[in-house]
């Protein structure tokens, strides 16, 4: 007889606020901010053996028998889900327990119309499956054992993925995040199990809770174009520039104002974290020029310009290429909050009412 148990987790999805590109390398610093948009899982049991996937992104739910350790079937959809249900069944089978059969739904507030925002949905989904799942299936596990569970997920999809979007939905707030050696993290995990490797520790990472801006509020504008992140890390890594002295310029200028940005933060200098923001800006710009990634599109020019005009700092969120961009502005002139918003809109901007997540992965 099929368990009636349900268990609901929803995380949040994040921005960048500083650090993108930068922190893929391990031990680099970036700043991050958990949003009010979640995505939702829920698990209860089911009566056929394997996992049943449902989601509002999708078109029909799609059942993923066991074979070998690993859901098959699918045809490739939903990889997240999929990889993070693994990485809680090899911990499972390590503790020699069972995977039991389970329905998993899923529902998202970070689209459009089935379109993205680019709010870190993929690491939200990885979070909120890890933690509905292995409560479902009576693991007790710390916040950083399911963000160390999640990475360990996501690094066997992509390993040049920081884990910071994981970091920002499961601890929440304003964080400070630095990327582990995920080829270290995916060696440890095959030669000595899924368990040491929760416990042992990861050189580069480090992670710690920030105080939000001091008198400072944070606008949020979608280009409505949807952008990979993966493709244009992927591009930057396939470029001469990785390993160059234009590469080392760019790690260190960013390592400056990010350490630049979290001491303003922690002091409550609203000033100097605009400069640095403005900072951080101006090398994506120069990155952008060098490389030609395309992070910066006219949408996103619109929206830092309009910003800086009215006295605030901004800046692609992310990798750029569409998605959204970020905007710091004073939280005290709301007559220039609705100015930028306007300008925003005319430029094709869709202002998008978020705020920041206080918590990380909840029940809900």
């Amino acid at each position: 007889m099929t368990s009636r148990r349900t268990v609901v987790r929803r995380a949040p999805g994040k921005l960048f606020v500083a650090g993108e590109y930068a922190v893929v390398e391990p031990g680099s610093t970036a700043i991050l901010v958990a949003v009010d948009r979640y995505i939702t899982v829920t698990v209860s049991g089911a009566d056929d053996p394997g996992v049943l996937i449902a989601s509002d992104l999708g078109p029909r739910a799609v059942h993923r028998p066991w074979q070998d350790g690993r859901l098959a079937g699918g045809d490739g959809e939903a990889p997240h889900v999929v990889a993070a249900i693994e990485a809680v069944s090899d911990l499972l089978a390590e503790r020699g327990l069972p995977v039991p059969p389970l329905n998993v739904s899923i529902t998202s507030t970070l689209h459009d119309n089935g379109r993205k925002y680019g709010l870190g949905s993929s690491g939200a989904v990885t979070v909120a499956t890890i933690a509905a799942v292995a409560t479902y299936c009576g693991l007790d596990l710390s916040p950083e054992a399911r963000f160390r569970l999640a990475l360990l997920a996501t690094a066997r999809i992509d390993p040049k993925g920081s884990g910071g979007d994981l970091a920002a939905s499961t601890w929440g707030g304003w964080i400070a995040y630095q990327a582990p050696d995920r080829a270290f993290v995916l060696d440890l995990a095959r030669r000595h199990g899924i368990e040491e490797t929760l416990h042992t520790p990861w050189p580069g990472f480090a992670v710690r809770r920030l105080p939000p801006p001091n008198g400072l509020c944070l606008e949020v504008g979608w280009t409505g174009n949807p952008a990979s992140t993966t493709s244009l890390v992927s591009g930057l890594h396939r470029r001469t520039w990785r390993g160059s002295a234009s590469q080392q310029k760019f790690l260190e200028t960013t390592t400056d104002f990010v350490h630049a940005s979290i001491a303003a933060l922690e002091t409550g200098d609203g000033e100097s974290l605009l400069h640095h923001i403005r900072r951080a800006r101006q090398e994506l710009a120069r990155l952008d020029d060098e490389v030609g990634l395309g992070i910066f599109t006219p949408e996103l020019t619109a929206l830092c310009d309009t910003a800086e005009a009215a006295g605030g700092a901004a800046k692609p969120s992310g990798a750029g290429g569409g998605d959204c961009g970020i905007a710091l502005l004073d939280a005290e002139a709301p007559h220039d909050i609705a100015h930028v918003r306007q300008r925003w809109a005319a430029a094709g901007v869709l202002p998008l009412p978020v705020r920041p997540a206080l918590e990380g992965i909840e029940d809900e």
